[in-house]
């Protein structure tokens, strides 16, 4: 439910619709939960840059058109959510692309939200989900700072469809499809 959380007051075209979510036990009296979101037909960003079969391909059109898509998501997150998001596992299995190859940010499990204080010295946020997390200790501005700087070798791997780059990250891999 931590990313039912995160997004349930956000509304962007570029941003995985939640439809409904739901909860219920089973017959051992384990807990279920589930999030349905809206259907992406074109799946992935990461299927159409890295399929065996390149029969199909994305243009370098598109392509940009879909960096553009996933810059206003992001952008709207951070600058213009009452209480900004970090979305924090950025990468190309998380764009999920519609019917119209319009790109939408997706899987918010890590997200963090920003605690708006008037004192920079107070800075606080929350981590959304659990699982991840374990050891954050950058400010919520170095997280944003890194967030931008992801993004760019996320441009780089989805203008070029190539995973060229080993980069390391404080939590393991850095999460743009590329291994560290």
């Amino acid at each position: 439910m931590a990313e039912y959380n995160a997004l349930r007051n956000i509304r962007h075209r570029n941003l995985v619709k939640i439809l409904t979510c739901c909860s219920s036990m089973d017959y051992n009296g384990n807990e279920f939960k589930a999030l349905v979101f809206e259907y992406m037909s074109n799946g992935s960003l990461e299927q159409w840059l890295h399929r065996e079969n390149q029969s199909r391909s994305l243009s370098l059109h598109l392509r940009l058109k879909i960096a553009v898509d996933v810059a206003s998501a992001l952008y709207h997150l951070h600058d213009h959510c009452e209480q900004p998001v970090i979305h924090c596992d950025l990468k190309l299995s998380n764009i999920l692309l519609d019917d119209d190859m319009i790109a939408h940010v997706g899987d918010f499990g890590l997200a963090r939200l920003i605690s708006a204080t008037v004192d920079s010295s107070l800075n606080q946020s929350s981590t959304v989900g659990i699982t991840g997390t374990v050891g954050i200790t950058k400010s919520d501005r170095q997280i944003m700072k890194q967030q931008l700087q992801h993004r760019g070798l996320l441009r780089q791997l989805q203008l070029w469809g190539e995973q060229k780059y080993s980069v390391l990250h404080p939590w393991g891999e850095l999460g743009l499809g590329v291994k560290a």
